[in-house]
């Protein structure tokens, strides 16, 4: 197996035993990313909308880092801390990806890293 681990700056560091993506082949496993902001670390906490944004930030930035873009995303996983917010990642959603869309889960769940009310995952495929 050919693994390559992707890291860039513009993305918040592993704050944990992870990679912020992995990549095997054309197929680019993306970490869940919270609202962290990659140059202070900071939790970005005034609203959900905020959260979100920094969120699809974070993981567009992986996604470049990786040779890629939101558009290669094949499927996407969501953590909520409340399914309160879900209208609201529908429409962050519409503001980073297109038609089609990529696969996707939410799951509303007890506690996300840090109390953030928002963590997404990826699946990527490139360079096929």
């Amino acid at each position: 197996m050919n693994k390559s681990i992707i890291s860039t700056e513009n993305a918040p560091s592993a704050i944990g035993t992870y990679s912020q993506a992995v990549r095997v082949g054309s197929t680019v496993y993306l970490s869940g990313q919270i609202p962290l902001v990659p140059e202070t670390m900071a939790l970005i906490t005034e609203s959900f909308s905020a959260q979100a944004e920094q969120v699809f930030k974070n993981l567009q930035a992986v996604a470049e880092a990786a040779g890629g873009s939101l558009s290669d995303i094949v499927k996407v996983t969501i953590l909520l801390s409340d399914m309160k917010y879900f209208a609201e990642v529908n429409e962050m959603m519409a503001k980073y990806f297109s038609e089609p869309y990529p696969a996707r889960a939410a799951f509303a769940v007890k506690q996300i890293p840090k109390d953030a009310d928002i963590e997404v995952e990826a699946i990527m495929v490139v360079g096929e």
